[in-house]
């Protein structure tokens, strides 16, 4: 376990550097305020600057999101340097600013694979990339009233995942392995966030069949370890053994959840979602009953790829059926008994993908409630 506390201690760098380029202004937000985007250009580039914008290459998640972009740049017989970083460390404002800041740099010639890190945060990084005739494809955070068919081709795609679904699932493998009774507690994402909202979700439609299991509490964790462990020791102490389980928004949070466990000696089942390698060596041991794996490799390579192949004009958005605009990533439920086979298939070795087949893999048109 001593990579959860190496973890931890990364994550607590990470923000330290973060506070102090912040405190320094290098956020980009001053060059955003000296240029204004450029006007809405209908035109596709010959070699538009591809970027991505994330929270940070410390979450395994994300790391494996940034190797598929990378993957998808090195397939154009370009370096990796070439895809250009706009790291934002979960602030929304800096996601923001760093894009404007980038669309002034490049003057538009731009194919942006984005996470706005929350929802509201989309509608204006969109707006920005529409008015400045860039290209931009999202993951995982929008509204729902967001859609790239109404921002004709600029707005090229918008990618997520069916969450509800595989979290009702994992938390039907933690009711059972506690009997159907009893307490269990649920560590979130970030509360705006579109797949913590939905995990959530998928704990409470699977409880609906489990009338003997209480919710004790739900706390958002910001998909952070530390915080996660930290949330986690609070619930140690308020509610002990009413404990039987822990239903984690990702592996991430787990590590975190796993941590607090091991420090007060205790051995409850938890479930977890994402699919990373240290959690699945952690399934493979039995330490975690099941995690999801949404292939953020192909998640990350296939967005980039849309953004670009579209502003170099390999395709026209506008012409395409909606469910290549707004569409589900796959999922793969990972337990005990295919963990290894899954760490073979999908960890040691990483398939290759064909960028241009950008629909191959997805799961369906987008659905709203």
């Amino acid at each position: 376990m001593s990579f959860i506390k190496k973890f931890i201690e990364q994550e607590t760098v990470s923000r330290r550097n973060f506070l102090l380029a912040s405190a320094f202004g290098i956020s980009g937000a001053a060059a955003a305020r000296m240029f204004g985007p450029s006007p809405v250009q209908a035109a596709t580039y010959s070699d538009p600057t591809i970027a991505w914008s994330y929270r940070n290459r410390t979450n395994p998640y994300w790391n494996e999101i940034v190797s598929g972009g990378e993957a998808f740049v090195e397939s154009l017989g370009k370096s990796k340097g070439d895809l250009t970083h706009l790291i934002n460390e979960g602030s929304s404002e800096k996601s923001l600013a760093d894009v404007k800041a980038l669309l002034a740099k490049t003057n538009g010639e731009l194919a942006l694979a984005i996470d706005t890190n929350d929802a509201p945060n989309a509608r204006p990084v969109v707006e920005s990339c529409v008015e400045a005739g860039a290209y931009v494809s999202t993951l995982w955070n929008k509204t729902d009233d967001l859609h790239p068919w109404d921002f004709g081709d600029n707005y090229v795609s918008h990618m997520s995942w069916s969450d509800e679904g595989p979290a009702e699932q994992t938390a039907r493998i933690l009711l059972d392995a506690i009997g159907g009774k009893g307490g269990v507690v649920h560590l979130g994402g970030i509360a705006s966030n579109n797949p913590a909202i939905e995990r959530l979700a998928g704990l409470k439609t699977a409880l609906l069949d489990y009338p003997d299991v209480e919710l004790l509490d739900a706390q958002p964790a910001d998909w952070d370890t530390q915080k996660a462990n930290q949330i986690m020791s609070s619930f140690i102490t308020r509610y002990g053994d009413e404990i039987k389980g822990v239903h984690c928004a990702n592996d991430t949070i787990g590590y975190g959840v796993l941590e607090a466990l091991r420090a007060e000696g205790m051995d409850i089942p938890i479930v977890t979602y994402d699919g990373n390698p240290q959690a699945v060596d952690l399934v493979r041991e039995g330490r975690i009953l099941a995690t999801v794996f949404t292939n953020p490799h192909w998640g990350g390579g296939i967005t980039a790829a849309l953004a670009y192949h579209a502003a170099i004009g390999t395709f026209k958005p506008s012409e395409e059926p909606k469910e290549h605009r707004e569409f589900y990533g796959p999922t793969i439920m990972v337990t005990p008994d295919d963990a290894a086979a899954f760490k073979a298939n999908y960890i040691e070795n990483v398939p290759t993908y064909d960028w241009t087949d950008f629909w191959g893999p997805a799961n369906g048109q987008i659905q709203y409630k």
